[in-house]
């Protein structure tokens, strides 16, 4: 296994004063992390399970076409169609790519709503209407 580009060890941070020291440890398999999982907008909802850390489980989105849009006049949950990205605060450049994270405004068939669920680890895209 490659662990150069997602080494997660904190053995190569530089300490405090800025003096090197010496490797203690060598790199293993289960300080080697991946490339962020982040969901776009598609076809239909396309989920997949893995497994993580201790032996829990995590369901990331990879695709994903509805959102759970909170409406706060009326305090109920709508499970609407996911029209457009509109923009990302996090990286404006996700809004062209269509993907979705935390904070990105999203336009649906009830309007426009920001995601408020981390849809590439909880599997569920959870929004509340802003307009």
């Amino acid at each position: 296994m490659k662990l150069g580009a997602y080494y997660k060890g904190g053995d190569l941070k530089k300490p405090s004063g800025g003096k090197k020291r010496k490797v203690r440890r060598t790199k293993k398999k289960a300080l080697g992390g991946g490339p962020p999982q982040i969901p776009k907008l598609g076809e239909e909802d396309v989920r997949f399970v893995e497994r993580v850390r201790g032996g829990n489980i995590k369901v990331r989105l990879r695709e994903a076409k509805y959102a759970n849009v909170y409406i706060p006049k009326e305090k109920r949950y709508v499970k609407a169609k996911i029209l457009s990205i509109v923009e990302t605060p996090a990286n404006p450049d996700f809004a062209r790519r269509n993907y979705m994270v935390k904070g990105a405004v999203i336009r649906t068939e009830v309007g426009k709503a920001v995601i408020t669920s981390q849809p590439g680890q909880h599997g569920v895209i959870n929004a509340i209407l802003i307009e």
